[in-house]
């Protein structure tokens, strides 16, 4: 018993593990149990006890559970198996992490941890809660209707919307234009410097400062225009929202030097503000009904927004969210290495961490060759080797400058595997084709014409133009690290490394002892 109660938070989580594999509610493990046991069976409510540790199962009760899931007893006692990460569902962003044993992912705890989590790693609280966002943004699957709902109330899905109307609709809502003139500066973006421009700014509870440069930028207008209409529809313009700046890291305006390491209330709130009328002003500019009208006629092509006098950026994130198919990505990337914005609903990895550049990113994917290029834009089919699993994405990206004058790449794209799949095809056999055709030929090469032809036919049911664009390019390999690259010939800058895996040690030295 004593064994019991030292190890029942361990035992609690996998018993919860189980469940839910099984696809078990508490409710329907309790009738099981009765089946067996009426007199041992527990309750709903002493089963959640059990599973979040709070109590712990007597000698007979746990024989009863054992029996159920026809497992012995010593593998409830066993701390070291099956609290294994938990795969994520199809087009997920991200593996999730069992939050097991659940006493030590208490909220307090939790409370207490992740602010000293962040000042070790000098992450600030703007940062911290726009990867929270992203998550939410992510799992929801970029789904926000009331948003959507609030912004087609306002325009009455009128599109496209000119600046002249975007004027008005301040006008309607109560909100004064008042310009000023400021050229761009040196802003401090916690640990680097870069030239920024305030392009506007809301001033509760109902003035709206916008440099005079806006005026020869009609697109910028509209999206700064429409973000502060959000604001005053939204939050009844009371101030609490970020000034429209460019430049900074995590999908706003650069913070302060003296920005503070940890985290408060502030920064969440103005994080989740900023994310509303963002998102507000893209739905407000292009309504969904319409914008998927308009991108069937354009199948798909970033550079026909132009002709809405929208930003590509807008254009590239509305297409994520209005497009029928769901599995998209979306990247904004800064010299030398940093993503300003991110959304990944066809679950890609990262090319690098957006909270610090990495040291070794991969040169082969496309947002990183075009950082440092002039090349102008282009569409590229990669195949991203993770692990023993081959991945196939189509990405078109154009290189552009924002209002201070500072190059980014912008980046949208799509999995390829879930149409190939819809499409009746087998996904694995077609890039497991392209990868090896490309690994042959030094990581890059033409596409077999078998997978090109496919590729072909799922492009037209897409209605996607720049994936038969990329057909006509060669294919690359790309990887999440360099330093996992797996060329023969390593990526440029993937360094050989004589590091080794610990745990390799250990199985060498028991397979001399044995």
């Amino acid at each position: 018993m004593q064994e019991l109660m030292r190890k029942g938070h361990f035992l609690g989580a996998k018993l919860r593990a189980l469940r839910k594999r099984n696809g078990l509610t508490l409710e329907e493990l309790s009738v099981r149990c009765i089946q067996r046991d009426t007199e041992r069976a527990p309750s709903v409510s002493y089963l959640s006890m059990i599973e979040s540790g709070k109590r712990t199962p007597s000698p007979e009760l746990l024989e009863l559970l054992a029996a159920v899931f026809q497992r012995p007893v010593t593998w409830f006692l066993d701390e070291s198996a099956d609290l294994a990460l938990q795969p994520a569902p199809p087009g997920s962003a991200t593996t999730r992490v069992p939050l097991e044993p659940a006493f030590l992912f208490s909220k307090n705890l939790l409370q207490a941890a992740i602010p000293e989590l962040l000042v070790q790693t000098g992450t600030t609280g703007r940062q911290f809660a726009h990867l929270l966002i992203r998550s939410h943004q992510e799992m929801s699957r970029n789904d926000f209707p009331d948003l959507e709902r609030a912004a087609d109330g306002i325009s009455e899905r009128r599109f496209p919307l000119s600046v002249d109307d975007l004027m008005r609709l301040c006008k309607r809502h109560g909100l004064e234009i008042r310009w000023f003139d400021r050229k761009p500066v040196l802003a401090r973006d916690k640990d680097r410097e870069l030239r920024s421009m305030v392009r506007s700014f809301f001033a509760a509870p109902r003035i709206v400062y916008a440099n005079r440069a806006l005026q020869a930028d009609p697109a910028r207008l509209k999206f700064d225009l429409a973000a502060h209409i959000g604001h005053k529809v939204l939050h009844g313009g009371d101030g609490l929202k970020s000034p429209h700046a460019t430049g900074g890291e995590m999908g706003g305006s650069p913070e302060s030097g003296s920005s503070a390491i940890g985290m408060s209330a502030q920064d969440v709130l103005h994080a989740w503000r900023d994310f509303e009328c963002s998102f507000f002003a893209g739905a407000l500019l292009a309504p969904r009904v319409p914008f998927r009208r308009f991108l069937a006629r354009e199948r798909h092509r970033v550079e026909a927004g132009a002709k809405l006098e929208l930003t590509p950026a807008v254009i590239m994130r509305r297409m994520t969210k209005v497009s029928p198919y769901p599995y998209w990505h979306f990247f904004d990337a800064y010299p030398p290495g940093y993503l300003r914005a991110v959304y990944r609903g066809n679950g890609i990895p990262l090319p690098w961490g957006n909270l610090a550049q990495v040291s070794d990113p991969c040169p082969n994917w496309a947002v990183f060759r075009m950082i440092d290029s002039q090349v102008g834009g282009g569409s590229q089919i990669s195949v991203l080797r993770d692990g023993e699993r081959s991945l196939l994405y189509c990405c078109h990206s154009i290189r552009v400058h924002d209002m201070a004058g500072n190059p980014h790449v912008l980046s949208v794209g799509v999995d390829l595997a879930p149409a190939l799949a819809t499409n009746g095809v087998e996904s694995a056999t077609v890039v497991d084709s392209i990868f090896r055709e490309c690994l042959h030929r030094h990581g890059e090469a033409r596409i077999p014409k078998a997978a090109a032809q496919v590729l072909e036919a799922v492009a037209h049911v897409l209605n996607i133009a720049w994936i038969t664009d990329a057909l006509a390019q060669p294919a690359r390999i790309i990887c999440p690290r360099s330093n996992r690259c797996p060329r023969a010939e390593r990526c440029e800058g993937a360094r050989p490394s004589r590091a080794r895996e610990i745990a390799d040690v250990r199985e060498e030295i028991l397979g001399r002892d044995s």
